[in-house]
């Protein structure tokens, strides 16, 4: 299983989720949206979404922190 999460510098909800995954055993990928190139990707994936975090499973987009807490429940 393949996983990212968009996250962004100072993000409570960033680091709800990131702990979530750990504490699950979880490995993930964090794409820091502060940096230019992955802000730019992010809109590209998902130009109408202005929230962080973003979950992606194996490319699929599952939503923000609340949706990963029902996908991992």
């Amino acid at each position: 299983m393949r996983i990212e999460i968009f996250t962004g510098p100072g993000c409570a909800h960033c680091e709800v989720a990131k702990a979530l995954l750990n504490r699950r055993g979880l490995t993930f990928e964090e794409r820091d949206v502060s940096e230019e190139a992955v802000r730019e990707e992010f809109a590209q994936r998902l130009p109408r979404v202005r929230s962080i975090p973003q979950v992606f499973i194996d490319d699929e987009h599952i939503g923000g922190l609340e949706d990963l807490k029902l996908r991992l429940a």
